[in-house]
């Protein structure tokens, strides 16, 4: 086993990322069906397609995927799924110089509550602090302004438009590349976005939404 790819649970006040298993299909099913119109540029399953997304996930892992379940701590519900993606290392070396956060998705009961941020700051400060990259790379659909917008408030920099860089999951644009719009964190602005990040997230006992 590579030894990033041993993850354990990574804990929030928000949510729990588990490492992501059969077990959480009935929430992830029903997270799934919740309003979708937020999904356009997503790769989000239908409900009763979630089996085969998981097969699907758990196939990835021999190409570097870490898939994880996003867990509501509120009620201990999935309610999305989130990875590390396409670890690099350095050359001659097994250690990870740069991994990718992507295949993310939450339902929309969970969207706009800190969920996503928090879950950020858990896989970036597990990247940075533990596995000691030196960039996190977040990528998504040029055309999706919605998650262009939210990865741009985590604090990553945007680093331009790769033209056909990554398969599409628009509906109707199966086997079609997409332009993928690219932003980063590396190491030394990663005090910085972590202390803004912290600061965007609900104080326990307040309604603060992040």
């Amino acid at each position: 086993m590579r030894p990033w790819f041993d993850v354990p649970p990574l804990e929030g006040s928000l949510v729990r990322l588990e490492p992501l298993s059969l077990g959480h299909a009935p929430d992830l099913a029903l997270a799934a069906e919740e309003d979708r119109a937020s999904y356009a540029f997503t790769l989000v399953p239908r409900g009763h397609e979630v089996a085969d997304y998981l097969k699907a996930q758990f196939d990835r892992v021999e190409q570097g995927l870490i898939p994880f379940a996003q867990v509501r701590r509120s009620d201990g519900r999935a309610v999305g799924c989130t990875a590390f993606w396409d670890p690099r290392t350095w050359p001659g070396r097994r250690a990870l110089r740069a991994i990718e956060i992507g295949f993310t998705w939450l339902g929309a009961s969970a969207q706009g509550s800190g969920i996503n941020a928090e879950a950020k700051l858990l896989l970036m400060t597990h990247a940075f602090e533990t596995l000691d990259v030196a960039r996190v790379d977040l990528k998504t659909d040029a055309r999706n302004q919605r998650s262009r917008r939210a990865i741009e408030a985590l604090g990553a920099t945007f680093e331009g438009v790769l033209r056909n860089w990554s398969m599409s999951w628009a509906p109707v644009e199966e086997d079609h590349l997409r332009d993928s719009a690219m932003y980063s964190v590396i190491a030394p602005e990663w005090h910085a976005v972590k202390h803004a990040l912290t600061e965007r997230l609900p104080v326990p006992g307040h309604d603060r939404p992040a």
